[in-house]
């Protein structure tokens, strides 16, 4: 049977050089947020749906590794190679704090409440900053094992969790004792550690395998091989039955939670994807690869088989939600291969 092209991504031009880490925000009163880092040394911001283009985050002197929003998408953080994270502002783009490391920073995490910011990196320090003291000392966590590759809070800001450019496993550290409490094992380098929104697990890319880990007892609850090496993997936020997975054969997959089976596979990147994320209602989903382009896919509610193999979201669904793709009088959606958001919006408040 032959294969229709019906998924039809936003592509978010900007960046200069590979995407290396997005980032959504809560849903806010002013709706949703996306953020990206890349090599060419300015994050970016963008509307969450549209992917239009918010602000450019301007300062680092080196490529930024990490990025992230606080839950009201009011400020904004990065990491960067220029041994610096940078606090800013979401809202005008201008640097509130640049928090001096003595290497590279490779990631960084708003607290939930907001009031501090973690960072790691090539150091092997965990460093919580008080944002309401920005120029005090940070608390030092216990050294890390190894290089530091992504950090995440959980528990209410009570644990957090990290895991190591060079080595295996992820850790979870007890923040009033600094100590690792417990150790999730991999057999590879953990690239990507996602708690999800519900915060009942925590979603790991290693080598060519994704795991699922309670988030509370610890314990393994899925691991599916891939297709390829990954670097990345989102679970859906709002059923939890399904999710993405992108890596170095230049797709993004979409796989069924509870069996593992990939139900959708969406083609267009010309580069290895290095950071998936799904967007906080779980309509759509974002990708970031090293062609240095952003792709948002939306997210069918009947996504069935349309070739072989191979699973892509109805088209209409689709295409209603991209300004400007054209609907046919019949109503199918005209045959496309991507749509372009490269428009600038105000961002508003009240």
């Amino acid at each position: 049977m032959e294969k229709k092209k019906v998924t039809v991504p936003l592509v978010c031009h900007g960046h200069s050089r590979p995407v290396v880490d997005l980032f959504y925000s809560p849903v806010t009163p002013d709706g949703f947020f996306l953020i990206s880092a890349s090599k060419d040394s300015s994050p970016m911001l963008r509307n969450g749906e549209t992917g239009d283009w918010i602000g450019t985050f301007e300062g680092h002197k080196g490529a930024v590794w990490s990025c992230c929003l606080d839950t009201n998408a009011l400020r904004a953080a990065s990491g960067s190679a220029d041994f610096s994270a940078k606090l800013w502002d979401a809202l005008t783009g201008d640097e509130l704090h640049s928090f001096e490391h003595k290497h590279i920073v490779r990631a960084c995490a708003f607290s939930e409440d907001t009031h501090l910011l973690l960072t790691g990196g090539m150091e092997k320090i965990l460093r919580i900053f008080d944002l309401n003291r920005p120029e005090a000392p940070p608390r030092e966590v216990d050294k890390s094992p190894g290089s530091i590759r992504t950090v995440a809070w959980l528990h209410s800001d009570q644990t957090i969790l990290s895991s190591c450019t060079d080595m295996g496993g992820v850790r979870l550290w007890d923040v009033k004792s600094g100590k690792i409490v417990q150790t999730l094992e991999t057999k590879s380098p953990v690239t990507s550690a996602e708690v999800s929104q519900d915060g009942r697990y925590i979603t790991t890319t290693d080598g060519s395998t994704v795991k699922f880990w309670d988030a509370n007892h610890f314990g393994l609850v899925k691991s599916y091989n891939m297709p390829c090496n990954v670097e990345s993997a989102s679970l859906e936020p709002k059923t939890g039955n399904k999710f993405i997975a992108g890596g170095e054969d230049m797709w993004v997959h979409v796989f069924d939670f509870h069996t593992g089976e990939e139900i959708a596979c969406n083609k267009g990147h010309h580069g290895p994807v290095h950071c998936v994320r799904f967007a906080p209602g779980g309509e759509s989903y974002a990708s970031g690869s090293e062609d240095g382009t952003i792709r948002i896919w939306q997210t069918g509610p009947n996504e069935v088989d349309s070739a072989p193999g191979k699973v892509k979201a109805v088209a209409n669904d689709v295409a209603r939600k991209i300004e400007g793709f054209h609907i046919s009088k019949d109503g199918q959606a005209e045959d496309k291969e991507e749509q372009t958001a490269d428009t600038t919006t105000t961002r508003r408040r009240p």
